[in-house]
């Protein structure tokens, strides 16, 4: 994958409310497929996850699911990726999937999606990498973590650097122009 570009996507394992959900990880898919952007994400085959992973598979592109053991069944692993790696926990599916991606995204999603998207601005501010990390902002999803976020920086807890490197676009064709310009 050295050559390669590669792109780790943090979503739900749900649908969420509105079918614009669906559209924008059918929309990422596409996208990630055209360019020859490899996906990495949780190997679910269900929610958003299923939905992003079988548009870039339906469109010719790669998929690398990471799948801890201990939840494979609930989350019902996909069975037709281009790479299954399976790992022993959480930990290690976050480390496995940081090595591997070039940069990370972030679709809707629950507590799971924030957790992980959090986890990559952390290892970001502390210099663990220097990877570019990003929101879809779905129907305005991801504002009051945006404004919760402004909040940290304005009460001395965030840093307004950290906030400024997380990257945010309504469309998963704006994120993607920016995270990895041709």
């Amino acid at each position: 994958m050295k050559n390669k570009k590669s792109l780790c996507v943090y979503c739900g394992s749900s649908l969420g409310s509105s079918v614009a959900y669906a559209a924008a990880a059918r929309e990422l898919g596409g996208i990630l497929a055209r360019r020859s952007i490899t996906l990495v994400y949780g190997g679910a085959g269900i929610g958003i996850m299923g939905i992003l992973a079988d548009e870039v598979l339906a469109n010719g592109g790669e998929v690398i699911g990471v799948m801890p053991t201990v939840i494979g069944e609930r989350e019902v692993t996909h069975t037709g990726l281009t790479q299954l790696i399976e790992v022993a926990d959480m930990h290690q599916r976050k480390a496995k999937m940081m090595a591997l991606a070039d940069a990370f995204a972030a679709l809707p999603g629950g507590i799971g999606t924030f957790e992980e998207l959090f986890e990559a601005l952390t290892w970001l501010q502390l210099g663990i990498h220097k990877k570019r990390c990003g929101l879809i902002n779905t129907l305005d999803y991801y504002q009051g973590l945006q404004a919760f976020l402004s909040h940290g920086v304005d009460q001395g807890f965030v840093r307004q650097s950290v906030v400024d490197e997380l990257l945010v676009a309504d469309t998963a064709e704006n994120l993607i122009a920016r995270m990895f310009p041709e």
